[in-house]
């Protein structure tokens, strides 16, 4: 069974730092692209990050400068290394990824279960 488990959130004063990872696992053989997406109360589900295989990466204006998206490609794991953290930035986080599956050229898109980070002021 193919999942992606996200680990790393926690509770943080502002202008602090965490890590985000996202692993994949499962009968896959490569991730495409991969994006971390979050979400706080009362709130639509936002686009923080993306990494593509070429490893160009995206950000929403609210983070640029702020956090970075990486992936190690071997680990089939994605990390948000977050830093100057604010309490606007309190949400549940979650990874999203494209996953080929081993032995085809088939890909498929998957979620993981989300991590909560909270930033207190």
């Amino acid at each position: 069974q193919v999942q992606l488990v996200e680990s790393g959130g926690g509770l943080v004063q502002a202008g602090g730092s965490l890590n985000l990872s996202c692993a994949a696992s499962g009968s896959i053989s490569s991730i495409n692209a991969m994006g971390w997406y979050r979400q706080a109360p009362g709130k639509q589900r936002e686009l923080v990050a993306t990494i593509f295989s070429g490893g160009i990466t995206n950000y929403a204006d609210s983070v640029k400068g702020r956090f970075t998206i990486s992936r190690d490609n071997a680990k089939l794991t994605g990390y948000l290394q977050m830093n100057s953290l604010k309490p606007e930035d309190t949400a549940v986080y979650y990874c999203n990824a494209d996953l080929r599956t081993r032995g085809t050229m088939l890909s498929y898109n998957y979620w993981g279960q989300g991590t909560q980070v909270t930033v207190s002021s």
